[in-house]
């Protein structure tokens, strides 16, 4: 593997790109102000910043992973009942991911304009009549254009709550600052499939979206009365053509590009797993729903550790060094699937298992790579928050596409889409700054 960083610009040269990351950037001209006043006035600005609650954090962050995750344990189910394919009930989580990053790609730029707050209590309200729709849908069109408007208000708190983390702290305390937030809001993802399949169990599946509305409503109140603004200095409104460019101008920078193809392929990982898994659990060794949520918990579990690790490790060890051992381990985890897929008999446990030691590697990349994401251009970390989501969901959604349309029971199909991923973050490792 080449050491990220040892081309030209990785300590400084041409390209700049890890002496970019770690210089502060210059203070905008001010007439009548010097640069030196103005750097002192924007430190002074940084240091009085409200600082938003960490549980609203957890909660605005987490609602979006939540209510994706809570119908997978019941897709069969939902496909049964709404008499379609399973491949139509599908789209409610492939047509979920695209509304989150179509959605992140406009909440972005709009906030550097109009500020986190306004943006998110509009996007939970989206949220809320997306999630009545849905508990009401007549038809699998109607249900899967719901989902849609679901995804697009909920993942206003994922882009933002990054975004308002990076307003409030520097880059290595953001990254420790968001692996806190991940491993608090990992308590979404384990708890969501259970509870979707429980209460599908005893109430049917329309319950679950029910549940999304009776969770959703309470924080849009918190977050109006206690969720503090966190944009010090308001952006010009770019229009499409400026938005355009803006996303260009991050693209163009190759440590900006490595950042988000660590975080995209490593999501893809999860999302390959989360689209095969129904079929090779549900319908390949034939457990039930319940089995297919307890097992998930486990990865839960798994990222929330390695979340952890991230929060407590950020400061010391850098950003640079958790990535590579992130994505070691999920590269890891991708071999020991497919020595189980070979050698191993069908077994749920084991099926699980490399997943778990992938999700640790997520836990642990993650979180370094968005906030070395979103500070690349600290002036922009709105706007860089919604392209590394929507990147990052948008890939997520091709792998859920990938994996269930050709997924047999097997398990086969799952575990290459997620192996092909695991070998992807290694090749977006090598443009990521060795320094920093």
């Amino acid at each position: 593997m080449a050491s990220g960083g040892s081309g030209p610009g990785s300590q400084g040269g041409p390209d700049g790109r890890a002496a970019a990351l770690d210089r502060p950037s210059p203070a905008p001209y001010t007439p009548g102000v010097s640069p030196r006043d103005a750097s002192e006035g924007a430190v002074a600005a940084a240091q009085v910043r409200p600082k938003p609650s960490l549980f609203l954090l957890v909660a605005m962050t987490g609602l979006g992973p939540f209510t994706m995750q809570i119908v997978i344990p019941s897709m069969p189910v939902m496909a049964a009942a709404l008499a379609v394919p399973y491949g139509t009930v599908q789209l409610t989580l492939t047509l979920y991911l695209i509304g989150v990053a179509l959605g992140q790609l406009l909440y972005g730029p709009l906030s550097d304009r109009y500020g986190r707050k306004p943006l998110l209590l509009a996007g939970l309200g989206f949220y809320l009549l997306g999630s009545a729709a849905a508990a009401a849908a007549p038809t699998a069109g109607v249900l899967i254009v719901a989902r849609v408007l679901q995804a697009a208000g909920g993942c206003a708190g994922l882009v933002l709550g990054r975004a308002m983390v990076r307003d409030a702290y520097p880059r290595e305390q953001a990254a420790s600052v968001i692996g806190y937030v991940s491993t608090a809001m990992s308590v979404a993802p384990m708890v969501s499939p259970l509870l979707g399949s429980v209460l599908t169990e005893h109430f049917g599946w329309r319950s679950t979206m029910l549940a999304c509305l009776l969770i959703g409503a309470p924080l849009w109140l918190a977050m109006r009365w206690r969720l503090p603004e966190t944009l010090a200095q308001p952006a010009p409104l770019p229009g499409v053509a400026g938005m355009l460019g803006a996303y260009a101008q991050l693209l163009r920078l190759p440590a900006f590009r490595a950042y988000c193809g660590v975080v995209s392929l490593s999501t893809g990982v999860f999302f390959a797993f989360a689209s095969g898994t129904p079929v090779v659990v549900v319908n390949g060794m034939g457990h039930p729903p319940t089995h297919l949520a307890a097992a998930m918990m486990l990865l839960a579990l798994s990222w929330s550790a390695g979340t952890f690790t991230t929060a407590r490790l950020s400061v010391r060890l850098g950003v640079s060094r958790l990535l590579r051992l992130g994505t070691g381990l999920i590269l890891a985890g991708g071999v020991l699937a497919v020595l189980l897929l070979v050698f191993a008999p069908p077994n749920i446990f084991l099926f699980f298992l490399p997943m778990m030691v992938m999700a640790f590697g997520n836990g642990v990349a993650q979180p370094s790579a968005i906030a070395a994401a979103v500070s690349v251009r600290p002036g922009l970390a709105g706007t860089a928050s919604g392209l590394v989501g929507a990147l990052q969901m948008g890939f997520g959604a091709l792998m859920t596409v990938a994996a269930g349309a050709t997924e047999d029971g097997s398990g086969g199909a799952t575990v290459a889409c997620m192996v092909l991923c695991a070998v992807g973050t290694q090749a977006f490792l090598r443009g990521v700054p060795k320094r920093g």
